[in-house]
């Protein structure tokens, strides 16, 4: 193989640039040729010329009123004491858009004209002058014979069919769609739908990749999924570059013992860039073979998403001649501290929402394999490569991925994770569409200090006060002061270990935390979980350095209870309905209430309305229990 440009770090700009002279040099086309469409088939396609009005719109002085057409001299002098009538022979009747009669320059409206006997047969008194062409809407005034109407390069929309069909168009010249096809490769990747064993993964990206070509424009088509063979990978993608303007490689562009993207394209036709400074989405590979652009994208599905967004779509918007999309932006302050590594382009999505007047932004998971980032995120926060981060509170750039309108209804809530919230989002949702409730799971304490800062609307925690023995609010007196706050009670529930069906390994409680042999799965520091079992361990005068796995972290119950059922841990402590959902088994450690917190001056808010109400609801109620581990009783109930 050719020395590859792997691992260079190569300024995206950069590596744009490479692929275009690539592609130039390996007589890839500029622009997609043309086709004619009709009119009705023709939205969202671009124009491949300029459209002229071939006809003037309205092609004649129009009526723009319901009324009488008149001659404007005639009306002069009229007034509310001095009215003038016109005899039938001085005036037509009209509707809009019927031709001004011959004579006529201006149109009355129906409700100001008034008539002694019937319309058309007695005079019309009028009670005001009107001057020439009121209510006229001239030959042309929308667009007249030979004017431009629309550019080439314009991508077209339902206001725009409108308007040529006005102007005398029945068909457009427009660019062909890019077809796009999309290679998945892996051994260890299954089609939608196939069971997937240990090792296994279902190939999600060439369906995402798919849409998102799809929403360019393009046609998009998803080949067999290729397995790591060399020799298969050549002839497949040898096969595909014939039939479409861009195939996108999904997977092996790595530098793995089965990566062979980079290998493939150099061999075939013209290795431009295999590496580019951007995180996630680094081992990128971008040629060109028989003409056909080659976009290698990495196999987690951020890192593949993130490319198609800033390599392949201003390449289909190029092909097409066309601009690509542009996203809105706005300033957000950050919630939580951002690091950064230097010397790449680092793309974090985050969710967003307005709390006191200030558009908040909080960080989402950054793995490239979490593919629920993708689906959360409402912005995107790009932190430039010669920078190491951003501080809490810090003004940074979003780019956005929902509409200011719908972030403004978001209900941001930060601290402690349960299932209880992403059940009231889904709720609230259902009831009005336009309510979001966005949680962020960074732990008990991190939620309280967040709402301390003014970055949340409530903050969810269930911490546990070693000395009192009670829950929340003496963290709330020493974390947020003096500030004037309400805690409402949303529910008790049932902590406990949550271990593989059966309990094979016979655990009683935390004291068996500690038996040789036994992995534990911790929760994050600040976590409301990780309290109560420090709080465990003390009571029994055992140390964390005891337990086999205790630095261990994950950031929610469930991620404790799927590292359990996939058997990378034996045990871990968490809530009774996370064990449920993976069909694990539980063992009762205790019963603590969790506990909203919220500013008093937002309490009462129009934003937290649906929130109150809904937790007053006995259906949503009743589903609560449902999840198993939880009383309700007392949801809902302001404690302080």
């Amino acid at each position: 193989m050719p020395d590859s440009p792997f691992i260079r770090d190569v300024p995206a700009a950069r590596a744009l640039d490479a692929w275009r002279r690539a592609r130039e040099a390996g007589g890839c086309p500029d622009r997609l040729p043309a086709e004619r469409v009709r009119l009705e088939d023709a939205a969202g396609r671009v124009t491949a010329e300029p459209v002229w009005a071939t006809r003037s719109s309205p092609p004649f002085d129009a009526a723009g009123m319901d009324g009488i057409a008149v001659r404007a001299a005639d009306t002069l002098g009229a007034s509310e004491t001095t009215p003038v009538y016109l005899e039938p022979d001085g005036y037509d009747v009209v509707d809009t858009g019927d031709p001004m009669p011959d004579g006529r320059d201006a149109v009355v409206m129906r409700e100001h004209v008034h008539y002694s006997g019937a319309p058309m047969a007695s005079p019309a008194e009028l009670r005001a002058a009107v001057p020439p062409y009121q209510h006229v809407r001239s030959i042309g005034e929308d667009v007249s014979t030979a004017e431009l109407l629309l550019p080439e390069g314009h991508r077209l929309r339902a206001v725009d069919l409108a308007a040529a069909a006005a102007a005398g168009a029945t068909d457009l010249l427009v660019r062909r769609r890019p077809v796009v096809a999309v290679l998945p490769t892996g051994d260890e990747v299954r089609p939608i739908g196939t069971p997937t064993g240990p090792g296994e993964i279902t190939d999600t990206n060439s369906l995402m990749l798919a849409a998102q070509a799809r929403e360019a424009g393009a046609v998009a088509h998803r080949l067999p999924i290729e397995a790591d063979d060399p020799a298969g990978l050549a002839r497949a993608v040898g096969a595909a570059v014939t039939g479409c303007d861009l195939l996108i490689v999904v997977a092996g562009s790595s530098a793995g013992r089965d990566d062979y993207t980079a290998r493939i394209v150099a061999e075939l036709g013209t290795l431009a860039v295999h590496g580019v400074a951007v995180r996630p989405g680094h081992p990128v590979v971008l040629g060109v073979i028989d003409g056909t652009p080659v976009l290698g994208a990495p196999g987690y599905p951020v890192s593949a998403a993130l490319t198609f967004d800033i390599f392949a779509e201003p390449l289909l918007a190029e092909l097409t001649g066309s601009v690509p999309r542009h996203r809105e932006r706005t300033r957000a302050q950050l919630a939580r501290k951002l690091a950064s590594p230097l010397g790449m382009d680092d793309w974090v999505r985050v969710r967003l929402g307005v709390v006191g007047g200030t558009m908040v932004a909080t960080p989402l998971p950054r793995g490239a394999g979490v593919l629920t980032s993708l689906v959360r995120a409402d912005g995107l926060l790009v932190v430039p490569a010669g920078q190491e981060g951003h501080h809490p509170g810090e003004q940074v750039e979003i780019q956005l991925l929902r509409g200011l309108d719908e972030i403004e209804q978001t209900i941001v809530a930060i601290g402690s994770h349960d299932l209880v919230l992403d059940l009231a989002a889904s709720a609230l949702r259902a009831d009005d569409p336009r309510v979001t409730l966005a949680s962020s799971n960074v732990g008990s304490l991190g939620g309280l200090v967040a709402l301390r800062d003014g970055l949340c609307h409530v903050a969810g925690s269930h911490l546990l006060d070693p000395g009192t023995g009670e829950y929340t609010l003496p963290y709330v007196d020493r974390v947020l002061g003096g500030r004037d706050v309400n805690v409402i009670r949303l529910v008790h529930r049932d902590q406990g270990l949550i271990v593989a069906p059966g309990n094979p390994l016979g655990l009683t409680g935390v004291a068996d935390l500690a038996r040789p042999g036994v992995r534990y799965v911790n929760r994050q520091r600040g976590a409301g979980t990780r309290v109560l079992l420090d709080h465990e361990l003390r009571q029994r005068g055992m140390s964390p350095e005891a337990i086999d796995g205790y630095a261990r972290e994950e950031p929610t119950h469930l991620a404790v209870a799927a590292a359990v059922a996939a058997g990378r841990g034996d045990a871990g402590l968490g809530i009774m309905a996370a064990a449920r959902a993976f069909g694990l088994d539980f063992v009762p450690v205790t019963r603590e209430p969790y506990d909203l917190v919220v500013a008093a001056a937002d309490a009462g808010s129009p934003r937290l309305a649906p929130l109150w109400a809904l937790l007053q609801s006995d259906r949503f109620r009743a589903a609560v229990e449902d999840l198993g581990g939880y009383v309700t009783k007392e949801m809902g109930r302001r404690i302080r």
